[in-house]
């Protein structure tokens, strides 16, 4: 039986993949930093397909734990056959402010963590001939809204370099570009979103059953909707003084207390999308 490994498993974007997957026979291992989340998602999972479901808990944004969760991608005896490199969270801190360490945690998890996973679980499919690779991007990372936008311009790079370098091997890599998604992740990150039209919202399901179709058709880019794929394209063929004016109005659907926001954020993303 094919094993997913899905990092920000119980929430969100990443729980629809775990469900979606074990829905099509995978067993799942579950990579967050709350055990007792971890525990009640797992059980979840197992009673509603009856597949089996392991349990990592790890912080992304340390060395130590990224280590623990590549040795289990690399662990022949028990292969994994697609890897979601999914957990994230917004960056509510401005570039100019004097603390960069939610940019740099961030980065931690979003960035350096992607990496070591992908090429962990890149070496060790490749050994084997097949397996799938998933990094979740954004299209965030196609206009200019401080570094969680540089951060998603980078997951979408690595992943299209990652899928050059994989080319022939029977593995893929695919980079998963959503908008708007319906889940927790924008009251967590002090983000308003009443201002944000209704037609630009995702279903967290619908877009994980096309990110997974896309996978199973081998594309590289997969972006939800022919919506969000006709606002892509304007992304990178729009003059860029545009794209800066259209960042600084989204930018502006932001709460006004960055203090407040940016600590509990910080502590609440540790604990519910890694």
């Amino acid at each position: 039986m094919a094993t997913a490994l899905i990092t920000g498993g119980t929430s969100g974007i990443g729980a629809a993949f775990a469900r979606q997957l074990a829905a099509r026979g995978f067993d799942i291992v579950l990579v967050a930093r709350n055990e007792a989340r971890l525990a009640t998602v797992a059980a979840e999972l197992h009673a509603r397909s009856g597949i089996t479901v392991e349990t990592l808990s790890a912080d992304l944004a340390v060395r130590a734990d990224v280590a623990r969760v590549a040795e289990r991608l690399l662990d022949e005896s028990r292969p994994i056959d697609f890897l979601v490199n999914n957990a994230g969270f917004g960056v509510h801190t401005k570039l100019l402010d004097a603390d960069t360490s939610s940019h740099e945690y961030a980065m931690d998890v979003m960035c350096r963590a992607v990496l070591i996973l992908g090429a962990a679980a890149g070496r060790s499919m490749r050994s084997r001939g097949h397996g799938n690779i998933l990094n979740v991007g954004s299209v965030a990372g196609l206009i200019t809204m401080g570094s969680y936008s540089a951060i998603k311009a980078w997951v979408n790079s690595y992943s299209e370099g990652l899928a050059v370098e994989l080319r022939g091997t029977g593995v893929t890599a695919t980079s998963l570009m959503p908008g708007w998604v319906e889940t927790e992740f924008h009251s967590r990150a002090g983000i308003r979103t009443s201002s944000i039209p209704e037609a630009m919202w995702i279903d967290a399901d619908r877009l994980v059953a096309a990110a997974l179709r896309d996978v199973d058709r081998r594309k590289v880019i997969s972006i939800p909707t022919v919506r969000y794929r006709l606002l892509s394209w304007f992304a990178r063929h729009a003059p860029r003084a545009s794209i800066h004016w259209v960042s600084s109005k989204i930018s502006s659907s932001r709460s006004d207390a960055p203090h407040q926001g940016e600590g509990s954020e910080h502590n609440d993303m540790k604990a519910e999308n890694q």
